[in-house]
């Protein structure tokens, strides 16, 4: 992967987040407008980028072995950068009653707003479809560990289940249905798609600019004692820890850089709603977010950088 190519792509994705600044100047974000970004984002675009890529990937028994491995690596990452980041929690944090939260805002990442489309940009279709699987390993973990953390009574309902179950998921099963069965859908289904996935990038970016808009000082201070810590795990220590577990395996080179690459995301977006849901600090969540994804911008081709040295 030539470093210029991520480095550019890293450029244009902060210039789409200047964009979303700029128009949330004129048009703030409010909460009919996050909904609305969210829904064409999660609902439509992202599915169209899964199945697009679906539709352009040759799929045999080897891919599907690979997927599998994509998975399966992406719960193994997420659950390892869960416990690093309760380590540090504790080693910095002891007395905090945050822990739980600090673990899940280092463990689990951006791997669908914005891994998906880099991924997508940097190694094509099978780097798409690879991002989109790693994605639902960590909706996976955030919807079983994530909420079994987040609960007082620490258990796992079945009714979290149906958070699971959601149009990107549901995309990734019906796309790979088909593509097992070898069922390929008319050339004008192909073309929406491939149409419709060029929106998720700078929606999402424009999103992350409009939602920089609406920190407010005293937030950021009252916070920051917290988040310096699942920001330095997210965005350093799991992603050198990730380059030296997957260094060890002899694996397809586009998985390895699919699964490096998911691992160096800043913090999930979602995390201050699912803080929310289960009465934890929102607050903390979504500016470990918007911080997480502004020094994104520099230690990604960083990271990068460094998995270069270690894959070739």
């Amino acid at each position: 992967m030539e470093f210029t190519v991520v480095l550019q792509s890293i450029m244009i994705i902060t210039f789409m987040i200047m964009i979303g600044a700029l128009l949330a100047k004129t048009n703030p974000l409010s909460d009919e407008t996050r909904r609305v970004f969210i829904q064409i984002i999660v609902n439509v675009a992202m599915p169209c980028i899964i199945l697009s890529s679906i539709f352009h990937v040759e799929m045999d028994d080897n891919m599907f072995k690979m997927i599998a491995l994509v998975f399966g690596l992406s719960i193994i990452i997420n659950l390892v950068g869960i416990g690093i980041g309760f380590l540090f929690a504790w080693l910095f944090h002891r007395d905090s009653n945050k822990l739980r939260e600090i673990a899940i805002l280092s463990g689990l990442g951006n791997t669908g707003f914005i891994g998906i489309p880099l991924c997508a940009a940097l190694l094509g279709p099978k780097g798409a479809l690879f991002a989109a699987i790693f994605d639902a390993g960590v909706d996976v973990t955030i919807w079983t560990v994530g909420v079994i953390m987040l609960q007082k009574n620490r258990s796992f309902a079945l009714q979290t289940l149906k958070s699971m179950v959601n149009i990107p998921t549901t995309a990734i099963i019906v796309g790979l249905f088909a593509a097992y069965f070898q069922l390929k859908p008319p050339g004008i289904i192909i073309d929406l798609t491939d149409r419709l996935a060029v929106l998720a990038a700078p929606l999402a970016m424009f999103y992350i600019g409009m939602m920089i808009m609406t920190l407010q000082r005293g937030q950021v201070r009252r916070s920051v004692s917290h988040i310096w810590v699942p920001i330095a795990v997210k965005l350093i220590i799991l992603p050198v820890a990730s380059i030296f577990m997957i260094h060890f395996f002899s694996l397809n080179t586009v998985v390895i850089q699919t699964v490096l690459i998911q691992s160096m995301m800043p913090t999930i977006t979602l995390a201050s709603i699912l803080f929310a849901k289960y009465s934890a600090d929102e607050q903390m969540g979504a500016l470990t977010t918007i911080f997480s994804t502004l020094l994104g911008l520099v230690t990604i081709p960083l990271m990068v950088y460094v998995m270069s040295l270690f894959i070739q």
